[in-house]
């Protein structure tokens, strides 16, 4: 089955479409990738959705507007990945959605919002639509993320030691894919959320974010800064957890940066930088990682691969790319093996990982042009993902 995966991560910059022929082998799961396809938000619709993001209040009319621009926009990517990576050919397409809102409290997820109305791009490409992956996993009592845990289960299962599966995006999250323990899976805190907020404010809109690292290379991390960033209490919660840009978003940094307000601008992204190296590597140290894998945008940003190489001490850190996974498309190619797994009725999340009370079958599905034809429910689960050029 030839399924294009659509993702659009929480520093909310662009949308990526993975492609990837998916078959079941007994127990293994095989999967070939096609490619990957992106293309960046307008900046008109990025600055809707930034204006509309916690803790900016917004309106239902405004709502409606970005979840049919999102749609449409998604929709109109589908089509590119359908045409240039499948052929014309594929055969359904795993949507995530634009995550608007993750309602957390004390610990627990009451609700997760995404945007991006299905509809649009089953109209758009004539495939059904798995979309809404979040939800049924929030209403099985778990956090809803980080949700590509189960394929990195899958993908890692059967590496010696603990490897451990790292995202570097808006927010970072790991999953502990192997070792004496269960697997578990959560968000260590932001990745890119808050550099990227300070580098828009400081620079006056001018960057959205630090490319290649460069304000952070020439400035230095300042200690005070950093512990006050590091007291806050989410850190120290136990696992499952999961967050977002609804705590760890602009009016947070200027409330952290009271008292610090003559430190230079290349200090405060190099500290917000160091901040996500070090409270990366504390959760790797936490679940005892021997190796970790690195995808998401972060990973092109050489000084914060740099920092977190030093903060995990003696821990390899290597991009998923020497597996088989283009970083840059984990996540989408993610998202395509959930939706390959919906359609074949079975559970795209584990329990350890999310906290759930049992395995889900994720998303809703929206009809394609032709109607609803479901392939044959799969009669085993996989347990590791193969990985082919074939």
């Amino acid at each position: 089955m030839r399924v294009i995966g659509l993702m659009s991560g929480t520093s909310y910059d662009a949308a990526d479409a993975a492609a990837a022929d998916l078959s079941l082998d007994g127990d293994t799961l095989v999967l070939a990738p096609l490619g990957l396809v992106s293309e960046p938000w307008p900046g008109e619709l990025r600055a809707a959705l930034a204006a509309a993001l916690p803790p900016a209040a917004t309106t239902m009319e405004e709502v409606c507007r970005l979840d049919t621009r999102l749609g449409r926009a998604f929709a109109s990517l589908a089509v590119r990945a359908d045409a240039e990576l499948c052929g014309g050919r594929a055969d359904l397409v795993a949507s995530h959605g634009q995550t608007v809102h993750h309602w957390a409290e004390g610990g627990t997820v009451h609700g997760t919002l995404q945007l991006g109305e299905p509809a649009w791009i089953a109209e758009a490409t004539g495939r059904p639509v798995v979309s809404g992956f979040r939800t049924r996993d929030v209403a099985a009592g778990g956090q809803g993320a980080p949700l590509v845990s189960l394929v990195d289960v899958l993908w890692l299962r059967g590496r010696a030691g603990v490897p451990v599966a790292l995202n570097l995006g808006g927010i970072a999250n790991l999953t502990v894919a192997a070792g004496p323990g269960s697997p578990a899976a959560f968000d260590t805190g932001p990745a890119n959320a808050l550099t990227d907020a300070a580098v828009s404010d400081l620079t006056g809109g001018r960057r959205g974010y630090d490319e290649d690292g460069a304000l952070a290379g020439r400035g230095r991390t300042d200690e005070a800064l950093l512990r006050r960033l590091l007291d806050d209490p989410y850190y120290a919660q136990p696992p499952p957890k999961s967050t977002g840009k609804e705590r760890f978003h602009l009016p947070y940094l200027r409330a952290a940066l009271a008292g610090h307000e003559t430190l230079p601008a290349e200090d405060v992204v190099a500290t917000l930088t160091r901040l996500t190296a070090r409270t990366v590597a504390d959760a790797a140290r936490s679940v005892r990682a021997t190796e970790v894998f690195a995808s998401g945008g972060g990973t092109r940003n050489p000084v914060l691969m740099a920092m977190l190489r030093t903060e995990l001490g003696g821990v390899p850190l290597r991009r998923s790319d020497e597996l088989g996974l283009p970083s840059a498309a984990k996540e989408a190619y993610a998202f395509a093996v959930l939706g390959f797994l919906t359609v074949h009725g079975l559970a795209g999340t584990l329990p350890a990982c999310t906290g759930a009370r049992h395995p889900s079958v994720l998303g809703s599905i929206t009809p394609g042009r032709r109607g609803l034809r479901l392939p044959e429910p799969a009669t085993t689960a996989p347990v590791r993902l193969r990985l082919t050029t074939d």
